[in-house]
Order: structure tokens, then sequence, then C-alpha cells
């Protein structure tokens, strides 16, 4: 396939494994500086969810140099903007500067890469902050609350199950000394990668990045993750009765495969048909056509390192059933397996889809984010250079094969979501 979208990134591994990669862009004197672990809650096991999010909480609490908040601090005063997110797969930490400010990045994440200070007291503290997070963001949310129901259904094997956030008494459970070993094991030069990308000179940065990183010891390789879900054999269902619902919620979700398969164009495409704005199948359906939703969507879990979801949901209007509308959804999807929608709507999805992609690599940062992803995932940042015209090549008979393959019953997972003392 040819590549149509060309970049010319140059990279670089350092003795200890630790993998540079640096895209020179000079249109704005700006500069991102990323760092990527292979470590997520696929990572964890049983007993110790939650244990990389937490880890993420605790590397802004110190150093030996460095005391509790002075990161943040130090970037503020340098006029740079942090911050850091952790997923199923993966945990990443950013700054975004003016292009002299490099160095900063280079100086405060060498050290907490190396010398990470877990102080009892604020570990005691950071464990509190996660655990009202988890209150706040999933428990008393309904929406997040069936959505975490609907990963622990469909997941009985794979460590997709658990939630990125963990349970609670799991969070509860973590000692300190789980952390330092969580950290030991995966906070190595070996299992990271940096991404640059801005107004930089690549051989200078890889002169700096080797200054500043090069002496940190190579770790041993972390343990590989062998848990494979098997294939489902029949539908699934959970229901949750939230007393903080105010509207009933439906969501169905199918098991898929990851990238790299050669199958997520058309799962990326056949999402977008479905429930991608207002022309989408499911938005004209029950929000047009039947009124029965307020809202409704589709997402394709396709930016994952192993099989995971594509699901579609749609939040109901006060009174409406939510078997009704659960039947409007899979008679949706049904018209999609029968290959019902035009060659208008087919082109308009390939169209939507491959320009959120192109406007996604107009910054520094989301550039940067692309490549740090599809490194950490284990495809490379090359994956890039051709999307656009792989998603290009997508036929009618793709899309109707995939929907056909992956969103049938026997593969689906239902959630309803209803408010407490209401049908």
């Amino acid at each position: 396939m040819a590549e149509v979208y060309r970049l010319d990134v140059k990279s670089k591994v350092l003795e200890n494994g630790l993998k540079v990669l640096v895209l020179e862009d000079h249109s704005t004197p700006t500069a991102t500086f990323q760092v990527w672990y292979r470590v997520g809650s696929r990572n964890e096991v049983s007993g110790k969810t939650g244990i990389s999010h937490l880890l993420e909480h605790m590397m802004f609490k110190g150093t030996e140099k460095y005391g509790p908040g002075e990161f943040s601090k130090i970037v503020a005063r340098n006029g740079g903007v942090e911050n850091a997110f952790t997923s199923r797969d993966y945990t990443a930490y950013f700054e975004n500067w003016a292009r002299d400010r490099l160095k900063v990045s280079m100086e405060l994440e060498s050290d907490r890469m190396g010398h990470l200070r877990l102080d009892p007291q604020e570990f005691q503290r950071e464990k509190q902050v996660v655990m009202e997070e988890r209150r706040l963001r999933t428990e008393d949310d309904p929406v997040s609350l069936l959505v975490e129901e609907v990963y622990a259904t469909a997941f009985k094997v794979h460590p997709y199950h658990w939630p990125v956030i963990g349970w609670m008494s799991d969070i509860q459970a973590i000692t300190l000394e789980d952390l330092k070993e969580h950290y030991r094991t995966y906070y190595a030069p070996n299992n990271a990668i940096i991404v640059v990308v801005g107004d930089v000179d690549a051989p200078q940065v890889f002169k700096e990045v080797e200054e500043y990183f090069g002496s940190l010891p190579r770790g041993e390789n972390p343990p590989p993750v062998n848990s494979v879900e098997p294939p489902q054999r029949g539908e699934k269902r959970v229901t949750v009765v939230s007393p903080e619902a105010r509207l009933s919620f439906v969501m169905l979700a199918y098991h898929t495969p990851t990238i790299a398969s050669g199958e997520e164009y058309a799962l990326a495409v056949l999402t977008n048909i479905l429930g991608e704005g207002k022309s989408s199948h499911l938005y004209q359906r029950l929000i047009y056509e039947e009124k029965a939703a307020v809202f409704t969507s589709a997402h394709y879990q396709g930016m994952s390192k192993d099989p995971g979801l594509l699901y579609l949901y749609a939040g109901l209007v006060p009174g409406r059933s939510p078997k009704d509308v659960e039947v409007l959804l899979r008679e949706e999807v049904a018209k999609i397996r029968r290959g019902e929608f035009t060659h208008r709507e087919l082109e308009k999805a390939k169209n939507q889809v491959k320009a959120s992609f192109i406007y996604g690599m107009d910054s520094n940062f989301y550039r940067a984010m692309n490549m740090g992803r599809l490194e950490v995932l284990g495809v490379g940042w090359q994956y890039m250079q051709t999307y656009v015209d792989r998603i290009g090549a997508v036929s009618r008979e793709d899309v109707v094969r995939v929907a056909q393959k992956y969103l049938g019953d026997t593969n689906l997972t239902v959630g309803i979501l209803v408010p407490e003392g209401r049908p």
C-alpha cells in the first residue's frame, strides 16, 4: 500500500533499551515531549487492579531531588502544560513547551523514571484521592458504572475485564511495597518510548536524551500478558439499577479484532455509518424518526493491544422502554449486516474517518500521541503513513463482511441501565 501521509520520523534506541522518536516541525516555535510506558490495566493481576493508575498519581509526588508537587510547579514556571493518563494498554506523561524548554522535560522525566520517591504518607493520601475519584467518576456516575459492568461481563478471561481505575477493594488493599514492585518492573528505560515532535533538531534531541537518560539502568523484561479471551458462545446480559440515574440507557457491545488485524479499517467505517453524527443510522432512527432517545452513538475500540469491543448505545427519552430501544438498536445493526446503506453513506463515512485522522495530525501534540500509542501497541508509527489510503480502499463488501462476522447475537453483550424505582 502506498504511503500517502509521509512522515520524516527519526529514531534511535539507547543502549539501555530506551527508544526515542523525533519528528521535526518548524512551523511554530513549540514542542511536545512525551514518555510512554508499556503498562496499563492489562498488565495487572486480580487483587491489584488499579495499581498502574495509582502509580501514575504517585509519579507527581516527588523524587529525592524534587519534593511533592514540585514537578508541576517547575513546568508552570517555565510556561509549560503537563499531564498524564493511564489506559488499558499504556501509561503516558507529557509536557508541551516553547521549543527552548525541552531540557526541563528531560531533567524532570529522567529523574522520576529512575529516582521516584514513594513516601508512605503521600501514598496513603493519594490512595484516598483515587478512591474518591472512583466514587465520583464511576460509582456515582450511572453510565460509567454500566460501561464498567458491560466490560466485566463481556470479558471473562482477559484483563480488559477490570476497569483501569481498579476495583475499590483492590485500591484499598494495594500496599506501598506493591507499588514499589510495579514501578521497578515497568518503569525502566527498556519498557519506555520517548516521543518529541515540534521545532527541534533531531540530532540535538538524541544527544540530550542520551545525556539525561543514558545512565539509567536497563530493567528485566516485564512479564508478558498471556491471557486470551475465548470466543463468546452466546448472548450475555447485565442490568444495573441505579438511584443516581434519571434516564434509562441501553448499550450493545460486540467483540472485535484489534489494530493490525487488517479488519480495523472496515470496522471504523462501519462504526461511522452506524453512529457518528446526525446523519448516522442511529441518530436518524432513534432520535429523528422514533423520538426514543436523547442521545446515541457508536464507538470502536480499535486502538488497543488486544481484541476489544465495538459498542453502540442510547440514552432514552423518559417513558420509553429499554426493551423497545434495544430492538431498535438491533434493527439498525441488522441493516448494516444486510448492506442496507447507500454508496453516498459509505463515501461520506470514509471521508469523515479520514478527515478526523488528518485533523488530528495538525498539532504537535496529537501527532506525538498517535506515534506513541502505535509504538506501545506494537504496530509502529509507520502505520499512520498508510492509514488514509487504507480507509479509502474500504468497500461495501468489506463493511458487510465484518458486520456479518462480528455483529452477531452470539458475540453480543447487552447492558441496561434502569433508574431505581422505575420499570
